[in-house]
């Protein structure tokens, strides 16, 4: 069932972040019916992104990675540290110096420059989105890269597909977080749907991109798996959990947190 995926990582990966990118535009379209969401189930929504995000940084990228390292004969828990410490240090620094503007609070980041709201907006978004596309790309890239039938390579395509799965439920919410509230602010709702979807644009582009430097880099997977999963937890800790908080009562977004934990991690175990 899953041998056109092992045959061909690079398609499989651009047709699980176009899904990917196909929910998070889905998402986006709610601001066509509606010009507003009650902030409890906005709320709701980020921490339901947070706790998919968090699961899928350990069961589809860490774990696999430090497997594969220890496969490797290389020093597992030194693969994993390098990787997921490099992964946050990496958005990090783009975080710094990348102009944007944080979609929730209006907080511009980066560079001071001129360039209009919109754009700001949009370089947010695709800083956002980066990271789940590559992860996305390796995962598939690193399926391929195990002996063809083998056991761990069905559970890694399965694992692979768990990632694509989870990321798109946790896109849905996310593109109608990115374009309601701009519609709310005035933005026409054409306009805020064009930059609610762009969120996921970017995501077929990094997943072939992972997948390439997955295949043609196998000793680097280890590195490469952990560094996904560093800048998952980066956004994570920076953009989402901040923003689920912005109620006194932020009980309804750790609910949602571990509601989006648990289906990953089911979805992980019950497909890889």
């Amino acid at each position: 069932m899953y041998d056109w995926i092992y045959a061909n990582p690079i398609l499989a990966a651009l047709i699980g972040t176009l899904f990917t990118y196909g929910v998070t535009a889905l998402g986006a379209s709610l601001v066509f019916p509606f010009k507003n969401v009650n902030k409890k189930v906005f709320n709701m929504m980020l921490g339901f992104s947070a706790g998919v995000m968090i699961a899928a940084s350990f069961w589809s990228l860490l774990s696999p990675g430090i497997e594969l390292a220890e496969d490797l004969g290389m020093t597992p828990w030194l693969q994993a540290a390098l990787g997921f410490l490099s992964g946050g240090l990496f958005l990090l620094l783009v975080d710094k110096y990348l102009p944007h503007m944080h979609v929730m609070t209006k907080h511009e980041e980066g560079i001071k420059t001129s360039w209009q709201r919109s754009v700001l907006l949009v370089l947010a978004i695709t800083l956002h989105n980066i990271p789940e596309g590559l992860a996305v790309g390796v995962a598939f890239g690193y399926a391929a890269s195990l002996a063809e039938g083998s056991v761990a390579a069905s559970a890694a395509i399965g694992g692979a597909i768990a990632l694509a799965i989870g990321i798109g439920i946790q896109n849905f919410p996310e593109g109608a977080a990115v374009s309601i509230p701009l519609r709310r602010e005035g933005m026409e709702r054409k306009n805020a749907f064009l930059i609610g979807q762009f969120s996921g644009m970017v995501e077929p582009i990094a997943g072939v991109v992972g997948a390439l430097l997955a295949i043609s880099m196998r000793n680097i997977l280890p590195f490469s798996l952990s560094f996904a999963a560093g800048a998952m937890i980066y956004v994570v800790i920076e953009e989402l959990i901040p923003e689920s908080q912005m109620l006194e009562n932020t009980k309804i977004a750790t609910i949602g947190a571990m509601i989006g934990f648990t289906i990953m991690m089911m979805l992980d175990v019950a497909l890889g």
